[in-house]
């Protein structure tokens, strides 16, 4: 109850949120398959704010998640009930502080939306690359704290390389100002890395100073069949010999991805496939007018490794190919729960990783449905497995941990990760303890211990570790 009191003795009473039934929404994450309690939900207009907040939490020994548009598919930006908290919600702070075009570089506060960002780039001419299903409500904070990578990574990369500097609160209080717009600063340590990809664990991100780039005079995007999830890479390799870094996207959906877009947005219609087909959409961007690409495919077509090219021929269409692809999450949440992984993979591993992955777990659950799909240019995949039908559901969800050690020693064994853009969070933090040497669990321990003694940051995401102060 002090801490209630001071906090409400600094901010208006719409910037607080104590009521249980209003928390709910904020304490829950998108998949809803985690829900936590916090002790209040405070929305922060400014940076002094936060800085506030984060010094009367220390005072009162109260924890604290970070949270920008909680679209987190790890539970990483929800509260532990166990664990007494307030959620900091920066979408508050959400003001384009400064555009630089000579430099090609912007300033942004941690809850500017990713879609509002994006188009104030537009508005000036130039781009900002990342591009993502959720981006009319994923945040900048929450994208930088999970590196998240989205469909251009093959071109742009992920959002760590997007990043030039950050402004971040400690869990000390102090506010370390690394706004830098520099593309060379040989100083030491590069500390912004630091906090890319940290999950909230080490500080509060409130804002950063993000490369733009020029924009391309051109996109062609293309629904392309093929047969098996080989030929895909067949046809990467063809298109990176014959239009190199033109490449901006491409995506892989297995036929399986589109039965669900079919059965849950019948309004979508979907160019033609057949069951067991692989499509492959590829978005070529050029910076100069662009030479006669119509036969880049030819090749793969006369071997036989592509059975169908389709063209989108006006905005309406790319736009349309482009929204079946980020329909499928939704699709996936509307048929109910399922068996998720976010993996990444040498691109050269991926099909007899699929195979067998898909051959194992259907040895344990006969029947079962696999739905794959991602951004297969730079080797992420969204591996899934939904219910067979035949199963309860609580029986096929039981069956979860023993999936995940599956696909995930796999994974390892053909050189992989567990995680590839959606972060650790709650989600996987035994199997990250598994699969990382001790060497480096000690190492990200050691950072954490250091940046935050007092444990006082998203406790109970990423690391493994107690509620209690680390030990020094």
């Amino acid at each position: 109850m002090h801490f209630i009191k001071d906090i409400e003795s600094r901010l208006s009473s719409y910037q607080i949120i104590t009521n249980e039934e209003d928390k709910k929404s904020f304490e829950k994450d998108w998949r809803g398959r985690y829900q936590g309690s916090s002790l209040a939900v405070v929305f922060p207009k400014t940076v002094d704010e936060v800085i506030w907040i984060v010094q009367c939490c220390i005072k009162h020994h109260i924890k604290i998640v970070p949270q920008s548009g909680n679209t987190s598919l790890c539970g990483g930006s929800v509260p532990i009930t166990s664990i007494p908290s307030v959620v900091i919600n920066l979408s508050k702070l959400n003001q384009i502080r400064e555009i630089d075009l000579d430099n090609n570089t912007i300033i942004v506060e941690s809850g500017v939306i990713l879609e509002q960002l994006t188009k104030e780039a537009l508005n000036n001419n130039r781009l900002f690359p990342l591009s993502m299903a959720s981006e009319g409500s994923a945040q900048i904070g929450g994208i930088i704290s999970t590196n998240a990578g989205g469909t251009a990574v093959i071109r742009y990369g992920t959002m760590r390389g997007l990043v030039l500097g950050l402004e971040v609160i400690l869990p000390s209080g102090e506010l370390w100002h690394g706004l830098t717009g520099l593309r060379k600063d040989n100083t030491g340590y590069d500390l912004k890395q630091l906090f890319i990809g940290a999950e909230g664990t080490l500080g509060i991100i409130t804002a950063a100073t993000l490369k733009l780039l020029p924009l391309p005079k051109t996109k062609e995007i293309y629904w392309v069949t093929t047969n098996n999830i080989q030929n895909t890479v067949s046809i990467l390799t063809h298109l990176k010999k014959s239009v190199g870094d033109q490449i901006c996207a491409f995506e892989i959906i297995s036929s399986n991805c589109l039965q669900l877009i079919k059965k849950h947005f019948p309004q979508l219609v979907v160019p033609h496939y057949e069951e067991g087909n692989w499509i492959i959409l590829v978005e070529l961007d050029y910076f100069n007018e662009p030479q006669e690409n119509h036969s880049i495919f030819m090749d793969c077509i006369e071997k036989g490794i592509i059975n169908d090219v389709v063209l989108a021929v006006s905005e309406q269409q790319k736009k349309h190919f482009w929204s079946i692809r980020e329909y499928i999450p939704l699709a996936e949440k509307n048929e109910g729960f399922s068996i998720k992984h976010d993996i990444s993979l040498p691109i050269s591993s991926i099909p007899q990783f699929v195979i067998n992955a898909v051959n194992k777990v259907n040895q344990l659950i006969p029947g079962v449905g696999n739905i794959c799909f991602g951004h297969l240019g730079d080797g992420n995949l969204h591996f899934n497995f939904t219910n067979p039908g035949h199963m309860m559901n609580e029986e096929f969800l039981s069956l979860t941990s023993t999936v995940n050690e599956i696909v995930y020693d796999l994974v390892y064994q053909y050189h992989g990760s567990l995680s590839a853009e959606h972060g650790i969070g709650q989600l996987k933090i035994n199997s990250l303890k598994k699969y990382k040497s001790e060497l480096e669990m000690d190492l990200m321990l050691k950072i954490k211990q250091t940046i935050d003694p007092m444990n006082i940051m998203n406790p109970g995401k990423l690391l493994s570790i107690s509620d209690e102060p680390i030990k020094t």
